[in-house]
């Protein structure tokens, strides 16, 4: 019994139940950890905001760190870069997006009604139509206008309150100071209760983490923002209508993996259709480049290798993550897993060298 015990093999089977059997006790005591839970569902959301821009700026600081600059002054930079970042945007980009958003929403009814046209005409030509096909386009014209202003209210209603909400928050500016001041010193601060040896291997851990939530935000936004300017290039080119406010609603959807961009397009389509139909054809094309420059030039430049997720994997991950946590849901997934793989990987690795020398186990 006692060889047993020793087992690696035992030890860590025996750590899953503990987990396992820790989780059961906390869902059943709930009321216990209720408040908790909601605490930090209440700080959520300043954390990851202020964690994005972390990573955006963690670049800056470390430029300004290699000429000697004062880590507090460094920050002080940091945060006018931001500002002046948010006046151009509030003062030349804000005012175009809004005003042509306010046309979109404005002609909505007209689209309506040349849609209800369109297929009304397409019915009265229509002879040896089926029941069932006849009645679902009647639901289908009589609920169009619903349909529409539902997905349009869908598409454009959350972007304005999202942006909205994370930049009226008044905590990411405190929590985004402490992060770039002190955010060296997490790592030692886990790591030093623990042996030298243990120590190194999580501070080893601690990094890789940092290196993938790295490639991940600073990728997948530059990636973003990259594909937007070639979105409103390219609707400028062919004329579309609120060319500006499109292409800022492609460069958001395009921060969800793999779904962002045949997201991004459809409003585009829509409106293009009902400005030209030739127009939607030209829209396609354009986001058929885009994708084409973003996936052969840009994301492997910007984002490398790093992540290593198979796109089967990313579609899987969505899914999922969709049907349980909605939108929130499929903007995260890809992140925890990626945070989640490293982990695993880590610890299989201090296994498997374990396995040679015990002193290199973590547990």
């Amino acid at each position: 019994m006692i060889r047993l015990v020793k087992k690696r093999w035992f030890q860590t089977l025996t750590l899953f139940i503990m987990i396992f059997l820790l989780i059961l006790l906390i869902s059943a005591t709930n009321f216990i950890f209720d408040p908790i839970f909601k605490y930090i569902g209440a700080v959520a959301i300043p954390i990851i905001g202020a964690g994005v821009l972390f990573y955006l700026t963690k670049p800056i600081v470390r430029i300004l760190d290699k000429y000697k600059v004062h880590r507090v002054f460094s920050i002080i930079i940091v945060f006018l870069v931001i500002s002046l970042v948010i006046y151009l945007i509030a003062t030349y980009i804000a005012p175009i997006a809004q005003k042509q958003f306010g046309n979109l929403i404005d002609n909505i009814p007209k689209m309506v009604e040349a849609a209800q046209e369109l297929i009304t005409y397409w019915q009265s030509n229509q002879d040896m139509l089926p029941v069932e096909i006849e009645n679902t386009l009647n639901n289908i014209t009589s609920n169009l206008q619903t349909y529409i202003e539902a997905t349009m209210t869908f598409l454009f209603g959350f972007i304005g309150q999202l942006i909205g909400f994370v930049f009226a928050l008044v905590l990411v500016p405190f929590f985004l100071f402490f992060m770039l001041k002190d955010g060296e010193k997490f790592a030692p601060f886990v790591t030093q209760i623990f042996s030298e040896k243990k120590a190194k291997n999580l501070k080893n851990l601690l990094h890789k983490l940092d290196e993938t939530l790295t490639s991940y935000i600073q990728g997948q936004l530059l990636v973003s923002f990259a594909i937007g300017v070639l979105l409103f290039i390219g609707y400028l080119i062919i004329n579309l209508e609120y060319a500006l406010t499109l292409a800022l609603f492609g460069m958001i959807m395009c921060v969800i993996p793999f779904i962002g961009p045949f997201i991004s397009v459809v409003p585009a389509v829509i409106v293009g259709f009902f400005q030209d139909p030739i127009m939607a054809v030209w829209v396609g094309v354009i986001m058929i480049i885009a994708q084409q420059i973003e996936g052969n030039f840009i994301s492997p430049n910007v984002m490398g290798r790093a992540l290593q997720l198979h796109p089967l994997t990313i579609i899987t991950i969505i899914l999922a993550a969709g049907s349980i946590a909605g939108f929130l849901g499929i903007l995260f997934a890809v992140p925890f897993y990626a945070v989640a793989k490293t982990i695993i990987v880590h610890f299989y690795q201090t296994y498997v060298k374990a396995q040679d020398d015990s002193k290199d186990a973590l547990i």
